[in-house]
């Protein structure tokens, strides 16, 4: 076990190389989500995950487990029992999670599609951080059947790849239903511009600008992105503490950051988890109008530069939107961020708006300076 494969596979073939993370269930192997008590007290999975399966039959060859974020409990891709797969960009930075091994295998070339898990945000952290392409799918498109629950209501699979084309082929091993790239993909996009107090870096804005430069943009009013991320955070604990429950017995085993999100959850009022609701149910409202106005939505995924280890930075406070309201979002790397590096461009789309998402990335990818 490395700090990238949980499990490493000889897997035959001429089919896609398929890394998948390793809180979904393969056949015949242990899932961990990571975490030490549940490696300890795990048998074999009897049957694949219904979105292996899927992968399987389109002909995907699975190379491995990937590591991951303890419980998918994070966005940080840290983890001190299976070890943090290294940034392949810049080592001193986190990879991002909680779909860490999966982003930097697919960044170093080790698998072509990557399977991961997003709740608040855990495929494009980490496609952002790695400088790859990530999709996050709309709640309830790919089953979640096999995947070890961190948030029922938000939880989504997705694929990860280092351009759009890979990210598309990753669609197609997961969803028979997936009609391909949508061949008239929308000109018109919704620039959502945040509060100053989010903390966008100007890099970061300029950069995702620059890349949507050759279409229709309208700039559109963003909402309270701080209050979103609470609910969201809130939302995602009062579903994830009845989940890891079973695990309380062996607290001692679990790494600090769980320990002190299941102390944290264990302490959220009725009266919070109402309020985290409400906000929830403004934020769907407020995505279904601006998604009348403009068929894509456009955004930064990170507000800086990868935050370095043991930096503090809001990770989600600009992909949880997303989750909260079960809207697809593709992000992808585009040139002129901070530190050297590349920003992240986030495009959000309608329920069932994959297609569209991964023709426009097409597009924007295409044009962007090589």
């Amino acid at each position: 076990m490395d700090s990238i494969w949980v499990v490493r596979l000889d897997a035959p073939g001429g089919g896609p190389r398929l890394a998948v993370k390793d809180c979904i269930d393969m056949e015949g192997l242990l899932t961990t989500a990571g975490c030490q008590a549940i490696a300890e007290q795990a048998v074999p999975a009897d049957r694949d995950a219904p979105v292996v399966a899927a992968a399987r039959r389109a002909g995907a060859r699975i190379v491995g487990k990937t590591s991951l974020t303890e419980l998918c409990w994070s966005a940080s891709g840290i983890n001190p029992w299976l070890g943090t797969p290294p940034n392949p960009l810049d080592p001193r930075r986190i990879p991002g999670g909680s779909s860490s091994g999966s982003a930097v295998a697919v960044a170093t070339g080790e698998a072509d599609v990557a399977l991961g898990t997003d709740t608040g945000g855990s495929v494009r952290i980490p496609a952002a951080c790695c400088g790859i392409t990530g999709l996050k799918t709309t709640w309830g498109r790919i089953p979640l059947d096999g995947v070890y629950p961190l948030a029922a209501s938000m939880d989504t699979v997705g694929p990860l790849g280092m351009d759009v084309t890979a990210v598309e082929l990753g669609m197609r091993l997961i969803d028979p239903g997936f009609a391909g790239a949508s061949a008239d993909p929308p000109a018109r996009v919704g620039r959502i511009r945040t509060p100053a107090d989010v903390g966008v870096d100007s890099a970061i804005d300029a950069a995702v600008d620059a890349a949507l430069a050759g279409l229709q943009v309208t700039d559109v009013a963003g909402f309270d992105f701080r209050a979103v991320n609470r609910a969201g955070n809130v939302s995602i604990d009062v579903e994830a503490y009845p989940a890891n429950a079973h695990l309380l017995p062996q607290l001692d085993q679990l790494t600090e950051d769980i320990r002190r999100n299941m102390t944290e959850a264990a302490k959220i009022t009725d009266e919070e988890a109402a309020a985290a609701a409400r906000t929830r149910q403004e934020l769907r409202d407020w995505f279904s109008a601006a998604l009348a106005r403009h068929p894509v939505l456009a955004l930064p995924a990170l507000i800086g530069a990868p935050p370095l280890i043991g930096e503090r930075m809001s990770t989600t406070i600009l992909t949880m939107p997303a989750n909260l309201a079960g809207l697809p979002a593709l992000v992808l790397p585009v040139p002129g961020g901070p530190a050297g590096l590349s920003a992240s461009l986030q495009l959000i789309g309608p329920p069932g708006g994959e297609e569209q998402l991964i023709a426009l990335g097409r597009v924007i990818e295409a044009a962007l300076p090589r």
